[in-house]
């Protein structure tokens, strides 16, 4: 099998007007993080799948768990582009691990 390392990223903006739009962002958070995505800013979160099949199926799987209202973005990059990101103010955080390894414990 040919590994070519992808990197999603997804970005998110929903509204927290009420008790049931908060409600709806937990849920969407938590799904978020039991899926294995890591949160580079407040609404702003990452996955590092193996190859486009898994993206693709992952695609799918955050498509299916959409919040009711907002915006939900997914850009799909390699893991070489996702390396040369350049951190203008701050520093990279340590909770995102920059390894090849399949296995990626935090």
């Amino acid at each position: 099998m040919n590994f070519r390392y992808m990197r999603l990223l997804l970005f998110f903006d929903l509204p927290m007007e009420t008790s049931k739009n908060r409600h709806d962002y937990a849920v969407f958070h938590k799904f978020l993080i039991k899926s294995g995505f890591i949160m580079m800013q407040k609404s702003v979160y990452s996955k590092l799948v193996v190859n486009g099949v898994i993206s693709q199926a992952e695609k799918a799987r955050v498509g299916k768990n959409l919040p009711p209202e907002g915006i939900v973005e997914l850009l799909e990059i390699t893991e070489n582009q996702f390396s040369k990101i350049e951190y203008l103010v701050g520093k990279n955080q340590s909770t995102v691990e920059e390894s090849m390894n399949r296995l990626v414990e935090i």
